[in-house]
C-alpha cells in the first residue's frame, strides 16, 4: 500500500500530466480534423489532474490557504465577466468569433496560472530529476509521432493551402515548434548523464532535423540554432569562469552541430525557405488600383478600405473606430512600405491605432476583445495582444507572474554572478526565450502544452533559486 501511495503522489501525477500532453494534443487533432467535430475529449480530460490536485490542496491546507485561493479565484472570475461583457459591446459583424471563443482564451490563460502555482508550489525545493525526465519522455512521444506520421504519409501540412511543411498530427506548426524548443531547455542537461545520454542525443537529433528541415517555419529553423547556441555559450562561459579555460570538447561538438545544420540546409534546402520564396512570389499579386502600385496591406483589407472610401461597407459590419483604424493602417503601411504578406506588422499597426481611436479607459484596463476584430487583424503577437486585447488588468493577471519570476531570477543571478551556474543561466534564458517566441510567433502561452513547458521552466528556475539561497 505504501508503494502504491508513493507511485501516485502529487509529484508523480504532475509528471504524468506532462507525459500525457502529446497524447491529448493528438486526440484533439484527430477529433477536429479527421472526425470534423468541434468536440474533443482532450478539452475535458486536460484539466482533470490539475483541478483534482488543487481541490486536494484546498481541503488539506489551513484556513489561510483557503481564503487566499478563494480571493484569487474571485479576482480572475470577476475579470472574465467584465471582459466578456465589454466584448459583447464592441463585437461587430466583422468580428472573427463570439463570446464562447473569447472565453476559451480566458480559460486557457487562467488554467496556465493554475499550473504555474501547482508546479512551483509542489516542486519548490524538491529533486527535479523526474520533472526533467517527464519532459524528455513527452518530447520523445512528440517527435516519434511526427516521424511516424511522415513515414505513413498521414502528416498534416504546416501550410494547408500551399501544402508545404509537415507538422504531424498536431494543430499548429508554430505551436509544435514552441513546445519542442522550450522543452529542450528542461531536458538538455540530461545529456551529461550516462543513463540518459543516448536517448537525449537521439531526441535532439530528430528534433533538430524536424525543426530545421521539415516543419517549414522560421521559428523552427532559427529557434533550434538559437537554443543550441545558448547551450554551447553557457557551457563555454562556465568553463572560462571556473577553470579559466574553454571546454574544447563542448565547443567543438557544438560548432560541428551548428555547422552541420547550416550545411544540410544549404545543400538539401529547407521547407522554411520554400515557404519564404512562395510568399515573395505572391507578394506582387495584390495591386492597389487607387495608386496603381503594389499594395501594402492584404487583398481583403484593401477591399474593406475601398468600401469604406466608397461608403458601400455593410451597415454594422465595423464600428467607426474600426473603420478609422483601417484607414490609419492603410496610410501607415504605405508610409513604411510594409509588405502585404507581413500580417503581423499590419496587425500591430491596426491594434495600436484601434486603442488610440477608441480612447476608452475601461477598454484599456479590461481589453477590447481578442476575437472582436476582422480575421486577418486578430493579433498574433501574443505579448502585446494580451496587453491590448485583454487590457492592463489581463496582462497583470496572466503574464505578470511569469515576468515576476524572470526579473526575480535576474536580480538573484546578478547577486551571485561570481558563482556562475550554467544551468541557472540556461533556465533563465529559456524563460526569456519563451517570451521572445510569444512575441514573434504567437500562441505560445495560449497553447496549453507549450504553456505547460513554460510553467516547467519557471518551476525549475524557482527551485534553483531556493536551493542556491539555502547554500
Amino acid at each position: 500500500m505504501d508503494k502504491l501511495k508513493l507511485k501516485f503522489n502529487i509529484e508523480n501525477l504532475l509528471c504524468l500530466f506532462i507525459i500525457l500532453c502529446p497524447v491529448l494534443d493528438m486526440i484533439s487533432f484527430l477529433f477536429r480534423n479527421v472526425f470534423a467535430t468541434n468536440f474533443s475529449p482532450s478539452t475535458f480530460a486536460r484539466p482533470v489532474i490539475p483541478v483534482l490536485i488543487m481541490m486536494y490542496l484546498f481541503f488539506k491546507k489551513d484556513k489561510s490557504f483557503k481564503i487566499k485561493t478563494i480571493v484569487v479565484a474571485i479576482v480572475y472570475i470577476l475579470y472574465a465577466i467584465i471582459h466578456l461583457f465589454l466584448f459583447s459591446k464592441v463585437k461587430t459583424l466583422s468580428s472573427y468569433s463570439n463570446e464562447m471563443h473569447e472565453a476559451q482564451y480566458l480559460v486557457n490563460y487562467s488554467f496556465m496560472i493554475l499550473n504555474l502555482f501547482l508546479y512551483v508550489y509542489i516542486f519548490k525545493n524538491k529533486n527535479t530529476k523526474k520533472l526533467r525526465k517527464s519532459v524528455l519522455i513527452a518530447s520523445a512521444i512528440y517527435i516519434a509521432s511526427i516521424f511516424i506520421s511522415i513515414i505513413t504519409k498521414t502528416s498534416s501540412n504546416t501550410y494547408l493551402e500551399e501544402k508545404m511543411g509537415f507538422k504531424g498530427w498536431f494543430e499548429s506548426g508554430n505551436s509544435i515548434c514552441a513546445i519542442l524548443l522550450i522543452s529542450m531547455f528542461a531536458y538538455m542537461p540530461l545529456i551529461k548523464e550516462k543513463k540518459y545520454r543516448i536517448l537525449t542525443a537521439i531526441i535532439l537529433l530528430l528534433v533538430g532535423y524536424f525543426l530545421t528541415m521539415l516543419v517549414g517555419t522560421r521559428v523552427g529553423l532559427f529557434g533550434f540554432v538559437i537554443v543550441l547556441g545558448i547551450y554551447i555559450a553557457s557551457e563555454v562561459f562556465q568553463g572560462l569562469l571556473k577553470n579559466g579555460k574553454i571546454n574544447k570538447k563542448v565547443l567543438t561538438i557544438g560548432l560541428v552541430a551548428i555547422a552541420t545544420v547550416v550545411g544540410v540546409v544549404a545543400i538539401f534546402g529547407s521547407s522554411t525557405f520554400q515557404r519564404r520564396k512562395h510568399l515573395q512570389d505572391i507578394e506582387q499579386n495584390i495591386v492597389d488600383e487607387s495608386k496603381n502600385e503594389q499594395s501594402h496591406i492584404t487583398g481583403d483589407l484593401l477591399n474593406i478600405k475601398q468600401k469604406i472610401d466608397n461608403g458601400t461597407l455593410e451597415e454594422g459590419y465595423m464600428s467607426q473606430t474600426q473603420k478609422q483604424s483601417i484607414i490609419d493602417l492603410y496610410n501607415t503601411a504605405n508610409q513604411w512600405n510594409v509588405k502585404n504578406n507581413d500580417q503581423r506588422m499590419q496587425q500591430l499597426i491596426y491594434n495600436v491605432c484601434l486603442v488610440k481611436n477608441q480612447a476608452s479607459p475601461i477598454l484599456i484596463l479590461f481589453g477590447n476583445g481578442y476575437m472582436a476584430n476582422f480575421r486577418e487583424l486578430i493579433f498574433e503577437m501574443e505579448v502585446p495582444a494580451i496587453l491590448i486585447n485583454f487590457g492592463i488588468i489581463g496582462f497583470i493577471l496572466y503574464l505578470l507572474p511569469f515576468l515576476a519570476v524572470l526579473f526575480y531570477a535576474l536580480f538573484k543571478g546578478i547577486k551571485v554572478f561570481k558563482k556562475y551556474d550554467d544551468e541557472y543561466a540556461r533556465l533563465f534564458l529559456g524563460c526569456g526565450f519563451a517570451f521572445a517566441l510569444s512575441f514573434f510567433s504567437g500562441y505560445t502561452f495560449f497553447n496549453q502544452s507549450s504553456a505547460l513547458m513554460i510553467v516547467v521552466l519557471n518551476s525549475l528556475l524557482i527551485n534553483k533559486i531556493v536551493k542556491n539561497k539555502e547554500k
